[in-house]
């Protein structure tokens, strides 16, 4: 047989093994096409513009903490602080500005500043939470999984005692209008959410430091013996997921106007989830957060459906635990058919 002849051969297997990997690669959005069909079918109302909007604007607070939480889990690591840094944040932006009892009622001139300087005390909330994590995990060696999940409920702790257990509202108009305001129609809040996917796409795929985070969570030896800062690379994916679980945090704050104690709670359970259906790897290395946007809409999609059809709140538990488990079987199955085709 001649190498021309070999090389025709082996073309039809190359091009199928490119469409299973296609195929694998972009599942989650097959998944999500169907799922909205299917309940614009048989969901009354389902179909129209204002729900497509509010499943956007309800996808921002999980969107950018699964954006958070895949740049840790890609990185060899995991946060499960995420939850209780949003809820933190929140709370520490709400006391500072609010009008209430609880509040200290930060009123800076002009009022606008109350924008950017809330921000600020909120992002340092996430730095803060960050490299406490990165210490526990990076310097002190404690499993990833224990350290953040002690820092859980370590965090969710320090929100009660910020507020003295009180819900804090009356945050001021400036801070209203981030979550009240549209640019083409669409809420300000869908766009803030499609900026920082894109903007962290980018650096994942386009920068040294994204492809550093994939080399790290895949295998930290080698990129250690080519002189890779692995500790560096890790401590940062905790300091960016912290960060912009503040931010979320900092968002549903404005959404709200202000903050209770268990804010939040659940969020965690859902990102987790969208990340997972999204592709991203439990074993690190792995995961596109394209991938990662069709996992959020979709769980937001559902839980739009369970409020449309009027279910019992136990209903909405029971399937948000059948999606995790289904998001670990995805992983699972989605390794299987990489190692037997591809």
């Amino acid at each position: 047989m001649s190498l021309s002849d070999a090389t025709r051969q082996t073309e039809p297997r190359a091009g199928s093994l490119r469409l299973v990997e296609l195929f694998v690669d972009n599942i989650v959005w097959a998944i999500l096409a169907i799922t909205l069909l299917a309940f614009c079918l048989f969901i009354p109302g389902y179909g129209q513009t204002g729900i497509f909007l509010n499943i956007v604007e309800q996808s921002a607070f999980v969107g950018i903490l699964s954006v958070g939480l895949s740049i840790a889990i890609i990185s060899g690591q995991i946060d499960l602080s995420i939850e209780s840094t949003m809820a933190l944040a929140a709370m520490a932006t709400a006391v500072l500005v609010s009008s209430s009892a609880a509040g200290f009622g930060w009123t800076p001139q002009p009022l606008w500043l109350v924008v950017p300087g809330s921000l600020l005390v909120a992002l340092c909330v996430g730095l803060a939470v960050g490299s406490f994590n990165a210490f526990l995990v990076i310097r002190l060696k404690l499993n990833a999984f224990i350290a953040t999940l002690g820092s859980y409920i370590l965090f969710r702790g320090a929100v009660v005692a910020l507020s003295g257990g009180k819900t804090v509202f009356g945050l001021p108009s400036p801070l209203r209008a981030v979550a009240l305001s549209k640019v083409l129609g669409v809420p300000l809040l869908a766009w803030v959410t499609v900026a920082v996917f894109l903007a962290f796409t980018f650096i994942l795929t386009k920068t040294p430091f994204g492809r550093y985070v994939y080399l790290v969570g895949g295998n930290p030896v080698a990129p250690f013996r080519a002189g890779i800062r692995v500790r560096s690379v890790s401590a940062a994916a905790f300091l960016l997921s912290a960060v912009l679980a503040a931010f979320a945090g900092w968002l549903l704050a404005t959404r709200t106007s202000g903050a209770t104690p268990n804010l939040g709670i659940g969020m965690l359970f859902e990102a987790f989830a969208a990340v997972v259906i999204g592709g991203v790897s439990l074993k690190g290395g792995e995961g596109k957060l394209s991938g990662v946007v069709a996992g959020v809409l979709l769980l937001s999609s559902i839980r739009t459906a369970v409020n449309l059809l009027m279910l019992q709140p136990h209903y909405t538990q029971m399937i948000q635990g059948g999606l995790v488990i289904a998001a670990m079987l995805l992983d699972s199955a989605k390794h299987s058919i990489r190692s037997r085709y591809l």
